[in-house]
């Protein structure tokens, strides 16, 4: 029986059921979930970094918009309230888009 030890999305264990195969789980406590949830954001972000086609990255992308969801409920908050923060440090310091790769800065 392969063993996994990760964070899975809540309907997991019920498509496992449908397929007849036999499983364990435990519900983690808040801060084994936490934990979970940063692994699984790691997970998640390498999936992306392997993904091959636009469609791949494109799935990946919406499981890690998930963790992230997870996330900022964890911290009592929504997304909206994260967007506005980033749209501020966005104004601030700016976003990625003009692709500015820095090699080094004077002392």
């Amino acid at each position: 029986m392969p063993k996994y030890n990760k964070l899975v999305r809540d309907k997991i264990p019920e498509i496992i059921e449908l397929t007849g195969k036999k499983y364990t789980t435990r519900i983690l406590s808040e801060e084994e979930y936490i934990n979970e949830l940063k692994n699984k954001s790691f997970e998640e972000l390498e999936e992306y970094r392997n993904a091959v086609t636009k469609e791949e990255a494109l799935e990946e992308l919406a499981d890690l918009m998930e963790v992230i969801h997870a996330f900022a409920k964890y911290h009592n908050t929504i997304l909206n309230e994260v967007e506005e923060l980033r749209q501020k440090k966005a104004e601030k310091r700016g976003a990625f888009e003009e692709r500015i790769f820095l090699i080094e800065v004077e002392d």
